[in-house]
């Protein structure tokens, strides 16, 4: 007889799949489980895998035959089972046919407490886009390093200045398992630098329906120096960046390769895996025995740069000769070319051997496209890359961009989430196309529902800041007096701002400082007083940025402020999660353009937080006036502006955000404050998701990506071929390109224009004639092609007409190659002729 009811197997193993497993973090339904186990341990690291490896086999599977243990295990096994057998966004599209894997390439990655190998907002990025990319269903591999030491621990010494601890990350108490081979053996690779092999080992660590992969220098047959390769997330000197670069770029592609994965798509998230695109050639060259010219010419067309740095001094440079002490042999009887073309292809200026190796101009000169993170970071960017492209107009520059986004699940606080869950029951209501709307949600509550909500999550952070601070205080030594009263002077009724940024002087974190007795006013106002929480850290290297944080110490030790300004020591995302679900309002005062994009303020979105930050990043695309505040005019400015920003940033405190928050109706509620946060969450929460980014990023890069690639390598690489001689002979005939004459004749409201070429050697086909006139308001032009009509021998004739809206003068013709030949313009060959 079959029993009515079997419980399934559930083990010790089932618990460790699940620790290991990063998609069991995105909701915080599953807090209990661990709490069960080690609720003391859990609320201090939230790290699963560290809680299993500190409790007996025995004790797990004692646990294991309690019902309230094994209902919960069993529940989660089931939900995860679900949500991974659920039809993705991906599969819907039917998309899997032109896409098999994207390749993703990160120096850093911020997935959970439990995986501490990220500094800040490009790890942010590259985890949270790698979370999305699980949810959809597109099919990424990431790659990235396993640091030993991650990024650096802060602590704040009694002087207030910052301290740097670099405590190790033990392996075994990481949700990661070694990589391995198809014969099942721990995989481990060789790569060469200079006189000496070193040994890689291979980490893999599951993110829902992908994984992360990750190399690690640390093999005890390396010598000391390349052990500490993969030892600190930014440190050591110019040398050890470039180790690491190589490492990353180079032993990455190799890694993915000798784990049998093959990439349709290798995306670059920024700069520092740019040597990949040198390792993916190299392997076609050897797989399909061609030049590195027509390999190149093959994979590029399915690479993705992604640049995030605003200023051209942000990206990793090294001097030539040292480039060449590590790359020499690799270029020449690896790459087959000469040391001096691979050079090059990092440089503005191809023939000057004294200029730098620069990172992202290899990324450049690597990549099939190329994209900013943000609206304005594009026109940034295009102005940073314009002397790639001599003569081309700064808006052809052939940067595009997609602005980021937030995985909402990893952040939304567990409070939002449960009231959220009443209203839809499915999940987070914005994962997934096919899910209720934001706007459909807030349309179920009403003001008291969204206002008890901001109210909860106060107090959650406050009661955060309090055990906290109590922390940090015992580890400097503190009296239990001090310790007992930590925090004590917040107040889960006021308003609550945030700051928390790396402290660098472009991002400007002492604005608010600027008038330090107007801040301590604003603050300490008697019947509508304000509490300020700051957090962050500076580079080690980095003094000014270090002087910065000293100055936030010492204003939160006054005693007119003290207990109204709190510093937490030791940002991470622990610290991140907690502000972004409490704080009121989030500050962000970077100086115009140099925040790429930002994602902090998004965190804020879900969570009912407002933003007011300056007009940069994702806040210049996202401001309206009634959904948040906005410091700046929207132009750039010299730092002596900097006190110009500072007095609107006041006087928008004290005479809208402070008032806004404390005008209440009869029943206690802000009406005007939550007015702002509905209009708020409907506009911009579903906007500036990760969902949104990862589907732009499908539909816009990857797919055309893969597919140009595919066209390319198909038939031993024929296209590749054929495009790589293309391009060979227009470069070395480029130069016999001239305009005869161009003639203009007015036939009523239209022009009538024939433009008359010496061609040489160049087919007309493989060229195209244009007229080009700037808008008057410089964004962006008008372009007329004109068409062929006429070739004899070395000359041809281009005709064309065009409304005679404008003066004639305003046009100049030029000549470029043409698109039809299957090249990117200007990205793969930025050749243009202008009439003279």
């Amino acid at each position: 007889m079959t029993p009515a009811f079997e419980r399934p197997a559930i083990t010790p193993e089932t618990l460790r799949r699940l620790a290991f497993d990063q998609s069991i973090r995105w909701t915080s339904q599953n807090d209990d489980l661990w709490q069960l186990i080690d609720n003391d341990l859990w609320k201090l690291t939230r790290n699963p895998s560290l809680i299993l490896s500190t409790v007996p086999e025995q004790t797990l599977e004692a646990l294991l035959r309690r019902a309230d243990c094994h209902r919960l295990v069993a529940g989660m096994v089931q939900a995860q089972q679900a949500r991974l057998q659920q039809p993705t966004w991906f599969a819907r599209q039917n998309f899997g046919d032109k896409l098999a894997r994207v390749a993703y390439f990160s120096m850093e990655y911020m997935l959970s407490e439990a995986l501490p190998i990220y500094s800040g907002g490009l790890g942010n990025v590259a985890g949270d886009q790698l979370k999305a990319a699980s949810d959809l269903g597109v099919p990424v591999t990431a790659v990235g390093m396993l640091w030993q030491h991650g990024y650096f621990r802060q602590s704040i010494g009694p002087d207030g200045r910052q301290q740097a601890l670099y405590p190790v990350n033990d392996t075994r108490q990481m949700p990661i398992e070694p990589l391995l081979d198809a014969s099942g053996t721990p995989l481990r690779l060789a790569i060469q630098l200079p006189g000496l092999q070193i040994w890689l080992r291979g980490w893999q660590a599951t993110v829902g329906l992908n994984r992360l992969l990750l190399l690690d220098t640390n093999d005890p047959a390396n010598p000391p120096i390349a052990r500490l390769i993969t030892s600190e997330l930014y440190g050591g000197d110019n040398e050890m960046r470039l180790r690491q670069e190589l490492v990353l770029g180079i032993g990455g592609w190799r890694l993915l390769e000798a784990a049998g994965l093959r990439a349709d798509v290798l995306h670059l998230n920024d700069g520092h895996a740019a040597f990949a695109v040198l390792e993916r050639a190299r392997s076609h060259m050897a797989r399909e025995r061609v030049t590195f010219e027509v390999a190149l010419n093959a994979t590029r067309a399915g690479n993705l740069f992604t640049t995030h740095t605003p200023v051209e001094a942000g990206f990793d440079r090294f001097p030539p000769e040292l480039v060449s002490k590590y790359l020499e042999r690799y270029a020449e009887y690896e790459l087959g070319i000469p040391l001096q073309s691979m050079l090059a292809m990092g440089r503005k200026h191809a023939q000057d051997a004294a200029e730098p190796f620069n990172m992202a101009y290899l990324a450049t000169r690597g990549a099939g496209a190329v994209n900013a993170v943000s609206q304005l970071h594009g026109r940034t960017s295009r102005y940073i890359f314009r002397e790639l492209y001599p003569r081309w107009p700064i808006e052809s520059v052939p940067v595009g961009h997609v602005t980021n986004g937030i995985h909402l699940p990893a952040w939304v606080s567990p409070n939002a989430e449960a009231h959220w869950y009443e209203l839809h029951g499915d999940d987070i209501p914005w994962r997934g196309t096919d899910q209720a709307s934001v706007d459909e949600l807030l349309a179920r509550v009403d003001d008291r529902w969204l206002w008890q909500i901001r109210q909860h999550a106060r107090s959650e952070l406050l009661g955060f800041v309090r055990s906290h601070l109590a922390r940090s205080l015992a580890v400097h030594g503190a009296s239990p007096t001090e310790i007992e009263v930590a925090g004590s002077r917040l107040h889960p009724e006021r308003l609550t701002l945030g700051f928390a940024r790396r402290f660098a002087t472009y991002k400007r974190p002492n604005l608010l400082l600027q008038d330090p007795e107007r801040l301590a006013r604003i603050l300490c106002h008697p019947d509508h007083p304000v509490q300020l929480l700051v957090a962050g850290k500076a580079h080690p290297a980095d003094r000014a940025g270090q002087a910065l944080l000293t100055e936030w110490q010492q204003f939160a030790d006054r005693p007119d402020v003290a207990g109204q300004v709190v510093f937490l020591e030791d940002y991470d995302m622990r610290i991140a999660r907690h502000m972004v679900q409490g704080v009121d309002v989030w500050l962000n005062t970077p100086r115009r353009p140099w925040e790429a994009s930002g994602t902090s303020g998004m965190k804020v979105l879900a969570n009912g937080g407002l933003n007011l930050s300056q007009l940069d990043g994702w806040w210049a695309e996202a401001y309206v006036a009634d959904l948040g505040w906005a410091v700046g005019d929207g132009l750039e400015h010299e730092p002596e502006h900097d006190a110009v920003d500072a007095e609107q940033l006041y006087r928008l405190l004290e005479e809208q955000v402070v008032p806004c928050f404390y005008k209440r109706d009869e029943q206690d509620i802000p009406t005007a404050w939550v007015k702002r946060m509905r209009r708020s969450m409907s506009e911009l929460v579903e906007q500036f998701s990760a969902d949104r980014t990862v589907r732009e990023y499908t539909e816009r890069y990857y797919l055309p990506l893969s597919t140009a690639y595919r066209q390319r390598c198909a038939d031993g690489s024929a296209l590749a071929t054929t495009l790589a001689q293309q391009v060979t002979w227009l470069q070395g005939h480029w130069h016999e390109l001239d305009f005869v004459d161009v003639q203009w004749l007015r036939d009523g409201d239209q022009y009538r224009i024939k433009a008359r070429l010496h061609v040489g050697n160049i087919e007309p086909a493989q060229i195209r004639v244009e007229l080009f006139r700037q808008k008057p308001d410089g964004e962006g032009a008008d372009i007329h092609s004109l068409r062929l009509t006429r070739h004899d021998g070395a000359f041809a004739i281009f005709q064309g007409q065009l409304p005679a809206g404008s003066p004639q003068g305003d046009y100049t013709a030029r000549v470029i190659p043409s698109t039809e030949l299957g090249i990117a313009i200007p990205l793969e060959l930025g050749l243009i002729s202008w009439q003279r």
